[in-house]
């Protein structure tokens, strides 16, 4: 493929810039055919018509050349066309002015030739100005012709010039029209071969387009979706793992004095575990999904995760088990939630809840409140230990910078459902972490970074 068709193909087919393709090399092979019947088509109609005396007798190469100079330079009309335009149109001109010329085919291809301006030429003002100056000077031959043509009495003796509006004065406004005509057609289907090929590789390019797009979106849902579910396994893997890890610690204390109590706790670990594994099964599973059966292909309220603000009881009996006493209770009306924001909720409780196990201190307790609100659904959980300043967190900082990756995913996880998330110390010690999600279309104002701030008046 040639400089220039990378180029065309490269800018804008609505930009001012564009440049029409040449097109594959079979078009210029085709060119050259068209040409080479062009010139057959010449030679046999410029036979015929010195065979009927029309015009003077010519020297056999004076036809030769005559057939080749108008017609085989249409080969290159696609690469040259203000060249070959310009050359067809002298042709024409000079060898009508000596009398060698047919009445059908060199019109023909002075036509193609024009045409091919308008149709081909990379430079618009210059096929213009061409196309123009063209016409101009066939006009003024044609003009020129026709005058002295009215002072040669031997010239179509059967038409009379007196007058006014002779005969033949209506024979040259007749020419004057047929040419008008010609030219005009020759001008205007030019320039409406450009427009169309333009429109076409408009239409391609935004087709183009679309389809990288839609390859994109894919992409991009892929990409969330493993986002995703790489969210569900540190939040199940950090649950259970702790829950685990606190339980085993318990019953290696407690083994020898209380042999029952190790092994409930050493039950609450095999249920942790086995709870852990459907849950990574579960999530494992979608991640080998085909994309038809892919999460982002799904309506927003479906989820690979069976675990929503129903559950909420369960993950507190879960941890009453593993050591915390936490306190549920659902306030307000319960009512139908969407299993993202379900999800979404259920989660950040789990999260909150594992980071009060690891950093709480022995002794802490924890509520988790589930308030049903006329607009919107809010999970809160508080405990009664050290606070954020006791977790290995700068002075400074805010509550935001605690818990680390843990809390950048329950954030992440506020804003995927357009909610608003708290997390502050409380005035009378502890934590709280607060996920307040719209529903019904209704919006919550938010900070820039998706936190509200974090002062006492967001703790109780």
């Amino acid at each position: 493929m040639s400089t220039d068709v990378r180029t065309s193909r490269s800018a804008d087919p609505l930009a001012d810039g564009w440049l029409r393709p040449r097109g594959p090399r079979s078009g210029y092979r085709a060119d050259a055919w068209v040409a080479v019947a062009l010139a057959g088509g010449t030679a046999l109609s410029l036979t015929l018509t010195r065979s009927a005396g029309i015009m003077d007798d010519s020297p056999a190469w004076l036809a030769v050349l005559w057939v080749a100079l108008i017609a085989l330079p249409l080969a290159a009309r696609r690469r040259f066309p203000e060249i070959v335009a310009l050359s067809v149109a002298v042709v024409f001109g000079v060898f009508g002015s000596i009398g060698l010329t047919d009445a059908l085919f060199s019109s023909i291809c002075l036509y193609v030739a024009i045409y091919s301006v308008g149709a081909w030429s990379h430079h618009r003002a210059v096929a213009r100005w061409t196309r123009l100056g063209i016409i101009a000077g066939m006009f003024i031959w044609l003009f020129w012709s026709l005058i002295e043509q009215a002072n040669q009495a031997t010239t179509i003796p059967e038409m009379s010039r007196e007058g006014f509006f002779s005969p033949y004065a209506a024979f040259g406004l007749l020419q004057v029209l047929l040419n008008l005509v010609y030219f005009w057609a020759a001008f205007y289907f030019g320039d409406a071969a450009w427009n169309a090929a333009r429109r076409s590789a408009a239409l391609e390019a935004r087709t183009q387009e679309l389809a990288a797009e839609r390859e994109r979106t894919a992409m991009q849902a892929v990409t969330l979706e493993r986002l995703r579910i790489a969210r569900e396994l540190h939040d199940v893997v950090a649950h259970h793992v702790s829950v685990m890890g606190v339980q085993a610690g318990a019953a290696r204390r407690i083994l020898s004095r209380d042999p029952v109590g190790a092994g409930r706790a050493i039950g609450v670990i095999e249920v942790s575990a086995r709870t852990a594994v459907e849950e990574l099964r579960t999530m494992l599973g979608a991640l080998r999904a085909d994309d038809a059966d892919c999460d982002a292909a799904r309506p927003t309220h479906q989820s690979t995760s069976t675990r929503g603000v129903d559950q909420l009881a369960e993950l507190a009996r879960e941890n009453t088990d593993a050591g915390l006493n936490v306190r549920h209770q659902v306030i307000g009306d319960p009512r139908e939630v969407p299993g993202t924001i379900g999800l979404s909720l259920y989660r950040i409780a789990q999260e909150a809840l594992t980071n009060t196990r690891k950093h709480a201190g022995a002794g802490a307790t924890a509520d988790l409140r589930l308030r049903y609100e006329t607009d919107a659904v809010e999970v809160e959980i508080t405990d009664t230990g050290r606070g954020a300043h006791a977790r290995s967190v700068p002075a400074g900082a805010g509550a935001g910078a605690a818990g680390g990756l843990g809390h950048q995913g329950m954030r992440e996880r506020v804003a995927a459902v357009g909610g608003t998330l708290v997390l502050a110390n409380r005035p009378r010690g502890g934590y709280l972490v607060r996920a307040r999600v719209p529903l019904a279309g209704a919006s919550a104002p938010s900070t820039p970074d998706g936190l509200l701030p974090m002062t006492e008046q967001a703790a109780e």
